[in-house]
């Protein structure tokens, strides 16, 4: 391998008009495809055979007008009187209807609100006062219901209502006219935000959430900016040049910019979640810096030996960059995995992230090769500093790696046992990790959706925004028994613990024509008295599910649980079932890689052992910053259900890169005759340095997410920078050297069979003609050579 890279580095140098054209039409024809036939991205999280969407299906079939619970584009704009008055009151009642006139006016409303009647249907005021006059006054003037049936309908509708018991908070709730929920424009969502702020000027407090007041617009870029601006400082510390320091930068954007265009491609024939482009920014931006860092580094260090810029450029392309394949590799293996768990959204996010890692590699071979025979000696131009390092009296290279490498050999059981012991307390609050989805209830205090939330759950509850849709098909039921079985059903839901409310939804429809027969079907909206992401809300679904067959036998129906928060909690369950089977296969398939890279058993069973410590301690230290509010820093909220299961094919991917840039440098001294002890050393002396700088790299590339508002690339940008710095810094530069250390020769043990099977790449490119390491390995013999 080494060998074919050598000449496609040094030709690319060579030949660079030809590549960089070649590139250039590339990122136009993919460009193009993209603007011509790229369609709208989908938050939709639905997995086939999953109960929640077995009863949707069946939802579909009785009710064929019905919306998937993920593409309804509902919002609900939440106006609440000050403290002690009511809505109905003025100037309040006036401006809640000017505000319905207002939100008529705006693009993608539907028909029936822009007409009066349409207009009164929807206005919580109207229904505050159609309660009154039902109630005779409301409060204590009120009608005793006639029974306990009626009693319990009563209150079920009242949950349901749109203002609250109290006449304080209503609620105006509607569907944007569009086809799915990412057909929401923001100019849609500007024109209702500007409505609600001219109704605040009566005193209204007016907030907005749902589905279609969601975040479409992707990412601000604020991330990206801040991320590439640190990472060019590190660079030009490293480099001490400024256009060396500009080089990794450009050729990660022409990466990623190629790369989401191919994201937006794919949309045309999968359906892409809405966070995929920017997980694939996130990964294809850290990756791509690093590997031209790489490549570039091993490039400055040949010019110490040759004068020949292509043949210096083909040495760093044949070795650093067959690191750069293998690494590249094991990213792709652990995101391409992804598909074993038979999860379509997650399958399609791990292979759009695995386009931009993909074409991170490439560029890095090809492209910035061309780009530095473009530059030629102006490669590491705009010097800020030399570059003097400090030798030995063997004019050896001593840096700060050499020094660290040496600190660590003093004592490496210590070193060994302090990181276990220290990674393993990080990873104890793992035991409360508890897995949900991202809601309006776990929005940032500061956002419409947030303060929405806390009014709804204030007002009517927690579990207003959590309600469950139970299906019932009454088909097999014969047509004169299907009402009593039908209200059997609701009061089978309603006696259920952790019920709040449960309401036949045909009570909201229209009174059947005379002589129509009776429904097949009908559904019961069940609210729970706790939130979407309460763990109780879950255990009240799993409650309801396991006492399904007896309803049925009962009844004679069929009936099936769907809605947001049951296909939510459906695919969080699968998700983390999934965890054995993707561990497996991607640990097996690395190990075999690592195997055939290192040409070792016991080195890959380290790098994949380090690599569990690093996915033990994020997680840890996700769920105590993120989920318990540590520290003050975030406010607890569940973690994002696709997060570990992510987290681990990333951070896999990311950790190997670590180890093969690493300890490929380490073999490689040892491949020319140096003990594993000072090949350690070596390895540190060429590597750590540039290892370090990656490092800090994707550390700042991934913390800059963080400022990102979607809670999933929040929590992913917080995970990723975490296991950045706990893997570079504390595994492969403390762990990774202690272990070898104490394994000394054995740490290259390979059964002879083994050796014989395994393909042999050349990793570190023994095979190319490099005559500075045969000069030092000459003076070396000579003088271990008896005088005379």
């Amino acid at each position: 391998m080494a060998t074919l890279l050598y000449r496609l580095g040094k030709t690319a140098y060579r030949r660079w008009p030809i590549f960089i054209a070649g590139w250039l039409v590339l990122m136009i024809a993919v460009g193009g495809f993209a603007a011509a036939f790229s369609k709208p991205t989908t938050d939709s999280f639905s997995i086939p055979g999953i109960p929640s969407e077995e009863a949707a299906d069946l939802q579909s079939e009785l009710f064929p007008d019905s919306t998937d619970a993920f593409d309804q584009a509902t919002v609900n704009v939440v106006v609440a009187a000050p403290e002690g008055e009511r809505i109905d009151a003025e100037p309040y009642a006036s401006a809640i209807s000017q505000l319905i006139t207002d939100i008529s006016t705006g693009p993608d409303i539907p028909e029936d609100l822009t007409t009066a009647d349409g207009q009164d249907a929807v206005n919580p005021v109207l229904a505050l006062e159609a309660r009154d006059e039902a109630d005779g006054g409301g409060g204590a003037n009120a009608p005793p219901a006639d029974g306990p049936a009626d009693a319990a309908a009563d209150d079920a509708a009242a949950a349901f209502a749109p203002v609250s018991p109290d006449g304080r908070v209503g609620v105006i709730t509607f569907d944007f006219d569009v086809a799915t929920v990412t057909d929401v424009t923001p100019a849609t969502q500007d024109a209702v935000i500007a409505a609600m702020d001219t109704a605040t000027e009566s005193g209204l407090q007016v907030a907005a959430n749902g589905q279609g007041m969601g975040d479409f617009g992707g990412p601000g870029g604020s991330a990206e900016l801040i991320g590439i601006g640190l990472a060019l400082l590190v660079l030009v510390l490293t480099f001490g040049s400024l256009v060396a320091a500009g080089l990794p930068i450009v050729a990660a954007i022409w990466g990623v910019g190629l790369g989401l265009s191919g994201v937006t491609a794919m949309t045309a024939f999968f359906d892409l979640s809405s966070s995929a482009p920017l997980l694939a920014t996130m990964i294809g931006l850290a990756v791509g810096i690093d590997y031209s860092l790489f490549i570039l580094a091993r490039y400055r260090g040949e010019l110490e030996h040759t004068d020949d810029r292509a043949e210096a450029v083909g040495r760093a392309v044949g070795t650093a960059g067959s690191a750069v394949v293998f690494a590249g590799l094991t990213v792709l293996i652990a995101l391409s995995a992804l598909s074993v768990v038979r999860i379509p959204f997650l399958t399609i996010m791990g292979l759009a992230a695995a386009v931009t890692v993909f074409l991170a590699v490439m560029v890095a071979l090809t492209l910035l090769p061309a780009i530095l025979g473009l530059m030629k000696s102006k490669a590491f131009g705009g010097q800020v500093r030399k570059y003097r390092p400090t030798r030995d009296a063997d004019n050896k290279i001593v840096n700060n790696g050499v020094r660290w490498a040496r600190l660590v050999a003093r004592r490496p059981v210590a070193a060994v046992l302090l990181v276990v012991v220290g990674l393993g307390a990080l990873a104890l609050p793992l035991k409360d990790l508890y897995l949900a989805f991202p809601t309006d209830s776990t929005a940032s205090p500061e956002t419409t959706q947030r303060q929405a939330s806390d009014l709804l759950a204030d007002a009517f509850g927690p579990g207003r925004e959590a309600p469950f849709q139970v299906v019932v098909d009454g088909r097999d039921v014969a047509p004169a028994e299907r009402d009593a079985a039908f209200a059997a059903v609701v009061d089978w839901a309603r006696a259920q613990d952790g019920v709040s409310a449960a309401l036949d939804t045909s009570a909201f429809a229209p009174p059947p024509e005379e002589g129509t027969p009776p429904a097949e079907g009908t559904q019961v909206l069940v609210l729970p008295e706790y939130g979407p992401d309460d763990q109780r809300t879950k255990t009240l679904l799993e409650q309801l599910r396991d006492g399904e067959d007896d309803i049925e036998a009962e009844t004679g129906t069929d009936i099936g649980i769907t809605g947001l928060t049951a296909i939510t909690t459906d695919v969080s369950d699968r998700l983390t079932g999934a965890l054995p089977l993707y561990l497996a296969v991607v640990v097996g398939l690395a190990f075999l890689l690592l195997m055939i890279v290192f040409r070792s058993l016991l080195v890959p069973l380290t790098a994949t052992l380090g690599f569990l410590l690093t996915v033990l301690a994020t997680l840890g230290a996700t769920v105590a910053v993120f989920q318990n509010g540590a520290f003050g820093i975030f406010e607890g909220q569940p973690i994002v259900s696709f997060v570990p299961i992510f987290l681990i094919g990333v951070v896999f991917g990311l950790a190997m890169d670590y180890q093969v840039f690493l300890v490929t440098r380490i073999r490689e001294a040892h491949v020319h005759g140096a003990s594993t002890h000072d090949a350690v050393v070596d390895g540190f002396r060429n590597s750590a340095r540039v290892v370090a700088a990656a490092a800090v790299i994707m550390t700042f590339v991934f913390a800059a997410f963080i400022l990102e508002p979607d809670p999933v690339i929040k929590s992913f940008g917080f995970a990723l920078a975490v296991a950045v710095l706990i893997d570079a810094f504390i595994v492969r530069m403390v762990l990774i050297p202690g272990l070898m250390y104490l394994m000394g020769e054995k740490a290259w043990y390979l059964p002879a069979w083994l050796d014989r099977v395994l393909p042999d790449v050349d990793v570190e490119g023994e095979k190319l003609e490099r005559p500075h390491l045969r000069r030092e390995q000459d003076d070396e013999l000579r003088e271990t050579q008896p005088v005379g």
